[in-house]
């Protein structure tokens, strides 16, 4: 069988910031019909050297070919002529718009007089989505799909600009279990077409469906690129971290205070649609697991009884006595805690330092009057620094310049320095690499161990497994199994539970 010849080929690529040397000399190679994953920690350069490929930075050395021929992408509108296009993790489609008016948007046709043709829109659409085998109207808008078919909408636009370079940054992270295996079937439909895609995702259990080659950049260097028949998971991650990671998932069974009063009790809780009838205890020390499929209800539960949704029908009890929570300031004076799903629009304000952040919870802790005593706050912000591990050069930097990972102990630093017994943590590792996600699973582990109790909230089941005493599967906004860590054998027992099998 004849290889697949190489559509694109990044030489020596080098960049700096401010003197500060971001990629040393990276190779990247992709094959004509090829799924190549890239990965690596935050910081790896994995974004850097997209945005050099798509034009959203200038590389300071090495060369960019495409098709054998030596280009120059110095903006977008560069990347773009070059059939290069990249599919954002967050969406870019707009929902008031149809699904024609999304892929050829500020490219439309217009008829004589200056109107935009629709028809004309809905027919060069209609063409796309049949090629690509995806069963949708051009003339529907966004906002009335499921989300899944708003991804497929961002990838029939790149087609629409005649893309043979496909760069897809997180593409499921949105998406249902359900959504993402049509996803999947839509990138073997474009590998059958020829078109190649790099593939940028921390779920390494994609990586191995839907990937042929993988290449893992480490301190900006390439560390490898092998087949993803010839590299086992272990050796994959090690290569993302540079050390041996052996066991970071593997489950530790942990032996749980005697006090059987529950620290939390939810009984017959209801709110909107999506909680339905929930009744569950948590209790000292215990690491309380919510499973369920996208739109089970999951983060509305947290919600609730945080104060952020309104409590319908049900009770809140905290150590035995009813709570009337109806805020969030509610929730925090009963001693809760929540980090939420997602941590940049919700959780942090990005553009305040570190310290800032982490002190804003607990401003009347460390305020005399409206003046905030800085050595105090100082204090507490190095200490839950150095406690979590932020790689952070000071607390004074501003959190959006740190990895996602960082951006995350920094939410966690942030209600820890409250000091709450009861923390529920929704997504804890969404879109973060390996190593910080086991550093967060291991404190986890150890606040759970100092005795406070812990609800979290995953679609990640592996995590789920690896840290949980108990885990509660949801359904259509109720709880449908409960099951003890000890008792499930494989991940495939719980997927099971959780697609009702």
């Amino acid at each position: 069988m004849r290889e697949a010849e190489t559509i694109l080929e990044m030489k020596d690529i080098t960049k700096s910031f401010n003197g500060i040397s971001v990629l040393k000399g990276v190779n990247f190679e992709l094959k004509k019909g090829e799924v190549h994953a890239l990965m690596g920690g935050n910081g790896a350069g994995k974004s850097t050297l997209m945005k050099i490929l798509t034009g959203v930075y200038e590389k300071d050395g090495g060369q960019i070919m495409i098709d054998g021929k030596e280009v120059s992408i110095k903006e977008p509108q560069d990347s773009l002529k070059n059939g290069v296009a990249m599919i954002f993790q967050e969406f870019s489609v707009i929902p008031t718009l149809t699904v024609a008016q999304n892929v050829y948007l500020n490219r439309e046709q217009s008829k004589s007089g200056g109107f935009i043709d629709d028809k004309e829109l809905n027919r060069k659409t209609a063409e796309i989505l049949k090629e690509l085998n995806v069963n949708i109207s051009p003339k529907t808008l966004v906002g009335d799909l499921d989300t899944g078919y708003w991804q497929m909408t961002e990838i029939a636009k790149a087609i629409s600009q005649n893309a043979k370079i496909l760069i897809m940054d997180e593409p499921s992270s949105a998406l249902t279990k359900s959504e993402t295996e049509i996803l999947f079937e839509l990138i073997e439909n474009l590998k059958s077409k020829g078109i190649s895609i790099i593939y940028i995702s921390h779920r390494m259990d994609e990586i191995y469906k839907v990937s042929d080659r993988i290449t893992v950049l480490r301190d900006g260097k390439r560390a490898i690129t092998s087949p993803c028949s010839e590299l086992s998971m272990d050796e994959l991650v090690e290569n993302i971290v540079g050390k041996n990671m052996e066991g970071a998932f593997a489950w530790k069974e942990r032996k749980l205070p005697e006090n059987k009063q529950p620290v939390l009790e939810v009984k017959n809780l209801h709110s909107g649609n999506r909680v339905n009838n929930v009744s569950f205890r948590l209790y000292e020390g215990e690491i309380l697991g919510i499973a369920g499929l996208m739109g089970s209800g999951r983060s509305e539960i947290v919600r609730t009884i945080f104060g952020i949704d309104p409590v319908e029908q049900g009770d809140i009890q905290i150590n035995g006595k009813k709570q009337s929570i109806k805020s969030p300031e509610d929730a925090i004076r009963a001693s809760m805690a929540l980090v939420p799903e997602d941590r940049r629009l919700q959780g942090l304000v990005l553009d305040h330092s570190v310290k800032e952040n982490i002190i804003l919870p607990i401003l009347n802790k460390v305020s005399n009057g409206s003046i905030v005593q800085k050595e105090k706050a100082n204090k507490i912000s190095e200490e839950l620094v150095k406690k979590l591990n932020i790689k952070t050069d000071s607390i004074f930097k501003t959190s959006r310049l740190l990895s996602g990972g960082n951006q995350q102990k920094i939410v966690l630093a942030k209600w820890l320095a409250n000091d709450p017994t009861i923390l529920m943590l929704d997504e804890p590792t969404a879109g973060v690499d390996i190593g910080a996600k086991t550093e967060i699973i291991d404190i986890i582990r150890e606040l759970a161990d100092s005795g406070k109790s812990v609800l979290v909230i995953s679609s990640e089941l592996p995590e789920l497994l690896a840290v949980c005493d108990r885990i509660l599967v949801l359904k259509d906004g109720s709880i449908s199994k409960e099951m003890y860590r000890k008792e499930i054998q494989s991940e495939e027992v719980l997927e099971h539970a959780v697609q009702g099998i």
